[in-house]
């Protein structure tokens, strides 16, 4: 199976916009543990070092894998984080992943 990787021609239309990034956490079951969302600028979008996001009103990043199908383009509009109320005003892109834990071993 071929791995997805980012058109890294692409960088320049990414680099520097806000995304909206969710991430929903599923144990090795597949039931929901839960749902986390961040949002900040994209600072890096390559292969090597897949989509970095500095976090707003932070020094942090966070790390996205180098796969274009986790990110897409937002829809014009005010996006609530569930955890805080916070409001997002015309972010450019909403990036979504689920994780699954691994299964215990043994």
């Amino acid at each position: 199976m071929n791995k997805p990787q980012l058109d890294e021609t692409k960088a320049s239309e990414f680099i520097g916009k806000t995304v909206l990034l969710g991430v929903t956490y599923l144990d090795h079951n597949e039931q929901l543990v839960e749902r986390r969302q961040w949002f900040g600028t994209i600072i890096a979008f390559s292969n090597t070092e897949g989509i970095r996001i500095r976090l707003r009103d932070s020094d942090d990043s966070c790390g996205l894998p180098p796969d274009p199908r986790g990110i897409r383009k937002a829809k014009p509009g005010v996006y609530k984080l569930q955890s805080t109320g916070e409001e997002i005003v015309n972010p450019d892109f909403l990036a979504t992943w689920i994780r699954v834990a691994a299964a215990p071993k043994g």
